[in-house]
């Protein structure tokens, strides 16, 4: 969507016309150095097609037309295996990087809340013979410890260096790795915990305080825990039974207990039990072997050219999640470096950060970054509110070089010159190298996307996937900058489009195959941990013994052969009258508004209209506040009913012009003084809604918006 260009006709032709000179006379030169032809036939050309012609697929990569990639290298099939040949191949590169913490301190807000400030230094490197060395002793200690082969292990950690020491700990020694969201909560953790039948636990010093404290006595097999953290630490209060050891003395043991021979794990064996995120009931734990993770790793490495040991790799989402989980693993086996990072020092702007010093981006300066939407969403509402506070010319300058380089990218265009004068510094914002945005985890609206692509100078691969698949399903080409898909098929996968009557989709529809999404390959994991019957629902065996796992979204294939994620059966409501409305759709639209932060939309098939639940932007609301002279603390003005009506209107123009249908347009909403996060347990830690917390949350306010009261 192009920016509104409130500029002087007479100006904006002088522009134009100083534009059409300007690429008249380097536009021969720069199309014949740079390639553009070659990479658009790359953007336009088909990039997956049905295998069997049939509209329902399966689709397959063009790649992968005859078979699916299971192996990244030739014979490693496990992730000891691919992790040693990276060891091989780079054991002096930087692998594992941690800045320096300098200084903390506590820092007083205007309100008088005490934010925890810090500055922090570069980043120290550990190689990758010296990851794997400290890996191969940690293992070892545990296994002196009382660690067994094929017995599950626990790890409930923040995104750290120690995190993937230990994960390739438990690869090279056959112990099932349990992972859990720290943010899950006391009843959700035990419950992974006591499912899996883990009698040692890898954590930090904070959550082990503020987690699991609460819960060792509803774990009664648990045995050891090990604190990750370099300083030791004594402990009080613990239940008879229970040992706690320092990360450092188990290395310490293990350098001592090296055994000549390890157990070796095969393929077909349990690397990683991931529990999800738990988006609508208790989390489940997904089992995943060795063979699936080598295969989603070679599929999402083949969506990233030039991937090698001189690009740097920014982690900061959750490695709990399967998205930086597979992201870490694939720049591992490349030779990428990995600098850690959290999503409160990722900037210099950050909440952690104290001001004057450097964020994370600018220390590391990065090559390639995995996002979710809600951070890009953030990213994007963040600059485009400083547009609005820029001068006229400065704000007339990036409107006019915006909607350029959106004409430009939109044909397989380049435009080094804006890049280096208006959206360099928006690009520091990051880094300035970033060459790479990997988006996950939930749909990315088309406007936010191509505000990366535009901004931030570099192609976004929104990918689609599911902890049961390995995350790996679908990413778009980084050369295509087409938007409002999740490109092609990887080629580790394959698609196919299974009708859905209730819904209205058939493979049969025209002008495309239309259907819920069935992902079957090498990547669809083993099944859930003690639920058989869910896994008869979800997965299925075809007639030669490929996995397949039902998604319940909905999507449809383009011309391209790329796909479309177009609804989801869980989120599709039938109202009163008999109009479907997709709740997600609803979402995806308005929370482009920029008074918006998040949304859930709500209906009950008795009533005949949608509600919602709003956090507000707290800035724009304010200032709206102001012009109706609505005064009051941020909890009045948020409940105040002539704030309720005006945001309404906003939501209803925002719709409208998004071409929203009548009766999928909120008609009544609360707007919530409270953001949603992983914290609240509204939201996961990929910060998905939990519709079913939000409900009971807000039931009150449903019944009033729905009573009329």
């Amino acid at each position: 969507m192009k920016l509104k260009e409130d500029v002087p006709p007479l100006l904006l032709h002088v522009f134009r016309s100083m534009v059409w000179v300007y690429s008249i006379i380097t536009f021969l030169p720069w199309y014949l150095i740079s390639g553009t032809s070659a990479k658009q036939a790359r953007a336009k050309r088909v990039k997956a097609r049905s295998v069997s012609g049939n509209p329902a697929g399966p689709y397959r990569a063009m790649h992968s037309q005859n078979q699916l990639v299971s192996q990244l290298y030739v014979a490693m099939d496990t992730l000891d295996k691919v992790f040693a040949y990276a060891v091989q191949r780079f054991p002096h590169r930087d692998c594992l990087g941690t800045r320096e913490l300098l200084s903390e301190e506590d820092e007083v807000q205007h309100n008088g809340k005490i934010f925890k400030k810090v500055i922090l230094g570069e980043y120290n490197w550990l190689s990758f013979e010296e990851t794997f060395q400290l890996a191969q002793t940690f293992g070892s200690g545990l296994a002196a410890l009382g660690q067994r082969p094929h017995h599950n292990i626990a790890i409930i950690c923040e995104t750290r260096a120690e995190w993937i020491i230990t994960a390739q700990a438990c690869f090279m020694y056959n112990f099932p790795l349990v992972t859990v969201y720290a943010t899950l909560g006391g009843p959700a953790i035990a419950h992974g915990l006591n499912e899996t039948r883990v009698t040692h636990i890898i954590t930090s010093k904070d959550l082990f305080q503020s987690r699991l404290m609460e819960i060792l006595g509803e774990v009664p097999r648990l045995q050891h825990i090990i604190v990750v953290d370099s300083k030791p630490s004594s402990w009080s209060g613990l239940p008879h039974g229970i040992q706690v050891h320092n990360m450092a003395s188990v290395q310490e043991l293990g350098a001592m207990k090296m055994a000549v021979q390890r157990p070796q794990p095969l393929s077909s064996d349990i690397a990683v039990i991931m529990y999800t995120s738990g988006s609508t009931d208790i989390p489940k734990g997904v089992k995943i072997s060795h063979s699936n993770l080598v295969a989603a790793v070679s599929g999402m490495a083949e969506r990233i050219p030039g991937l090698d040991e001189n690009d740097t790799y920014i982690g900061y989402l959750p490695l709990a999640h399967v998205l930086e989980l597979s992201a870490e693993l694939v720049c591992v086996s490349h030779g990428c470096r990995i600098g850690y990072s959290s999503p409160q020092t990722l900037s210099d702007q950050s909440t952690k950060i104290k001001k004057g010093s450097k964020g994370d981006t600018s220390v590391l300066k990065p090559t390639l970054m995995a996002a979710v939407p809600e951070i890009m969403d953030r990213i994007y509402k963040t600059v485009m509110r400083r547009v609005e506070e820029m001068s006229r010319v400065q704000r007339t300058l990036f409107v006019l070089a915006y909607n350029y380089k959106m004409e430009q990218i939109s044909k397989g265009y380049s435009t080094p010159l804006c890049d280096r004068l208006v959206f360099r510094k928006v690009r520091s914002l990051l880094g300035g190298n970033t060459r790479v945005l990997l988006s996950g985890g939930a749909p990315l609206s088309p406007a936010t996307q191509r505000f990366m692509n535009i901004c931030f100078c570099c192609p976004v691969g929104q990918g689609y996937g599911l902890t049961e698949t390995c995350g790996a399903a679908t990413i778009s080409e980084v050369y295509d900058y087409s938007t409002g898909h999740v490109g092609a098929p990887l080629v580790c996968s394959e698609i196919m489009l299974k009708d859905w009557e209730e819904g209205g989709y058939y493979s049969t529809d025209k002008p495309h195959p239309r259907g819920e999404i069935l992902i079957g390959g090498p990547n669809v994991t083993l099944g859930y941990c003690d639920n058989e019957m869910t896994n008869k629902e979800d997965f299925f065996v075809d007639k030669k013994g490929q996995r397949w796992f039902c998604t319940g979204d909905i999507g449809e294939f383009q011309p391209d052969g790329c796909l479309k994620i177009i609804d989801r059966k869980k989120d599709l409501v039938k109202l009163q009258a008999g109009e479907y409305v997709s709740l997600g759709k609803v979402e995806a639209v308005l929370k482009n508004c920029s008074l918006i932060d998040n949304i859930c939309a709500y209906a009950k098939s008795d009533q005949s209209y949608v509600i919602g639940f709003v956090v507000p932007n707290q800035k724009q609301l304010l200032s709206l506040a102001e012009q109706r002279c609505v005064r009051g603390s941020w909890e009045e003005i948020c409940n105040h009913p002539d704030m309720e009506r005006e945001v309404i209107r906003i939501i209803t123009e925002a719709a409208v012009t998004a071409k929203l249908e009548r009766f999928e347009i909120p008609k009544k909403i609360c707007l919530s003084s409270e953001p949603w996060t992983p914290e609240t347990g509204l939201v996961t830690d990929a910060f998905k809604l939990k519709r079913k917390e939000l409900k009971t949350h807000y039931q009150a306010d449903i019944e009033r918006m729905y009573g009329g009261k």
